[in-house]
């Protein structure tokens, strides 16, 4: 019997080619570099995208899908904020921080949002919302911009990047894990990396 050739030639694994594997998050400096640049070129979508992201914490399926009355009332922008997750289908609640509200509520204004609008629409007629691909994309954008490795980091990154700044300056793992929406401890840990991180901290600081 003569092997299906057509199906060998065509199946590739979905990761040929690409580097897989945990997005490293972003450091203050990097935080500041983007969101300067966003202020500097009065990119007020990009601007509130960027900072509801960090703010957030919410994976790339859940931040596109917010509508402008998940986060507040017309041009209020609540203080805290919970949703559904689409992975879980359970709640998570987060912060929006003060420059975050500040830039949502332009971002609001300028577009001229309803309750019922998703806050970032697709400039695609064919979608209602901001794909994950298109996000994808627009992070891509951001990190190189300020020189970062754009195979280094993605939307995971945006994720990542507060968790990793709150567990690094507190150690309190159960808040990260509650802040992230993870029902088991373990996965907060893989999820950071911390047991391998917190290791070679240890190491960097022990002389021999």
């Amino acid at each position: 019997m003569k092997p299906n050739t057509h199906t060998a030639l065509t199946h590739e694994p979905w990761n040929k080619g690409k580097l897989v594997g945990q997005k490293a998050p972003l450091k203050l400096k990097d935080i500041w570099a983007i969101r300067v640049r966003l202020q500097l070129s009065n990119d007020i979508r990009n601007l509130a995208l960027f900072n509801l992201a960090i703010d957030s914490k919410l994976r790339a399926c859940d931040l596109v899908k917010l509508r402008v009355r998940d986060i507040g009332h017309g041009e209020h922008i609540a203080t805290r904020a919970i949703v559904m997750q689409q992975k879980t289908q359970r709640p998570v609640q987060f912060e929006i921080t003060e420059q975050t509200r500040e830039s949502l509520v332009t971002w609001i204004r300028y577009k001229q949002l309803r309750a019922d609008d998703f806050i970032f629409s697709s400039r695609i007629h064919a979608s209602l919302h901001l794909s994950t691909r298109q996000y994808a994309r627009i992070v891509d954008a951001w990190v190189t911009a300020i020189g970062l490795d754009p195979t280094t980091y993605g939307t995971h990154t945006m994720r990542r990047t507060k968790a990793s700044l709150i567990y690094r300056r507190t150690k309190n793992l159960r808040a990260v894990q509650l802040l992230l929406g993870h029902t088991k401890l373990e996965s907060t840990v893989r999820y950071l990396g911390i047991e391998v991180d917190d290791a070679l901290e240890m190491a960097e600081q022990t002389e021999v």
